[in-house]
């Protein structure tokens, strides 16, 4: 969605673990820090291999204990 309609995606390296779960646990009440997060770490690279990596290497990151 952000990459066809914004031409950008997001560099889940630049959000810090700890940030992102909290934002994530309050999003269902109040959604602005998740968005804050996400805004600040959307990039044009939208066809950057290591920018795609990362995103999976870190969404597995954020699901460890």
């Amino acid at each position: 969605m952000l990459k066809r309609s914004l031409k950008k995606c997001v560099d889940w390296s630049l959000i810090n673990k700890n940030d992102y779960l909290n934002a994530m646990s309050i999003s269902s009440v109040d959604g602005t820090f998740i968005k804050l997060l996400v805004k600040d770490a959307l990039t044009d690279k939208i066809y950057d291999h290591e920018i795609f990596m990362k995103g999976i290497d870190y969404s597995y990151y954020y699901e460890e204990p």
